[in-house]
């Protein structure tokens, strides 16, 4: 009998090693696992297991990952994913944030790092009328425990990644945040990669934020961002 408490995962690799370990990894940690070779396989398994988090490599024989996501993301626009792939380029990370994605990790990573990262994404979600930590932002509202963004009477839905980035730019509103901190607080680790992602994220968040004009969020060069309100 299936313990209704395990959190579910669907894992989409095509690796079989890799695959083992990660299999072996998450079960001790106490998920349910899912495997699947490829991403026609991989996107029948979401239809049919319903999982609470998709991990995915991004180059796959068939279907790859970009394209599997971008199909599970028609009729699901909530589960999050997390790529696993050795392209790091910006224009990868643009397009897999594009399609849906909710974080990356580059191969070859560290399984402690893949089970924070997937707690992360799993616990994120919280009742909508939770009360909540609420910023105000120019014309905006930011709920950080139900990860809404609110303007007038459009509500959007941030990504873990996104609500935790924008979150610590409120709490230091006028003031510079450095990078490295910012990096630190998401992956404890403040790499080239990790850095590109963080740009993205920044870039995501000025476009959810851009229907009020005086809400900046401005790139101190080398150092940092800082968000303010004109």
């Amino acid at each position: 009998m299936r313990d209704n408490k395990k959190k579910k995962v669907l894992l989409v690799e095509d690796e079989t090693t890799l695959s083992m370990i990660i299999r072996d990894t998450l079960e001790d940690e106490g998920f349910e696992l899912t495997h699947a070779p490829d991403g026609l396989k991989g996107y029948d398994c979401f239809l049919s297991q319903k999982p609470d988090i998709v991990i995915a490599d991004v180059m796959m024989p068939g279907m790859d990952g970009f394209e599997m996501v971008k199909k599970i993301r028609t009729v699901d626009k909530a589960t999050p994913v997390l790529f696993l792939t050795a392209r790091s380029t910006l224009d990868d990370l643009v397009h897999g944030f594009n399609l849906g994605a909710n974080d990356y990790l580059k191969k070859p990573f560290k399984m402690l790092e893949l089970v924070m990262r997937i707690k992360a994404l799993t616990n994120r979600i919280v009742p909508a009328n939770t009360g909540g930590e609420v910023f105000r932002i120019g014309e905006y509202q930011l709920n950080t425990t139900t990860q809404t963004l609110i303007h007038e009477k459009q509500s959007q839905e941030l990504s873990y990644m996104e609500n935790e980035i924008l979150k610590h730019l409120c709490i230091n509103q006028n003031q510079v945040v450095e990078i490295k901190d910012i990096l630190y607080n998401l992956w404890n680790d403040d790499s080239c990669y990790n850095r590109n992602s963080l740009h993205v994220f920044i870039y995501k968040l000025r476009k959810r934020l851009s229907m009020d004009s005086r809400v900046k969020i401005l790139n101190i060069r080398s150092i940092g961002y800082k968000l303010i309100v004109q």
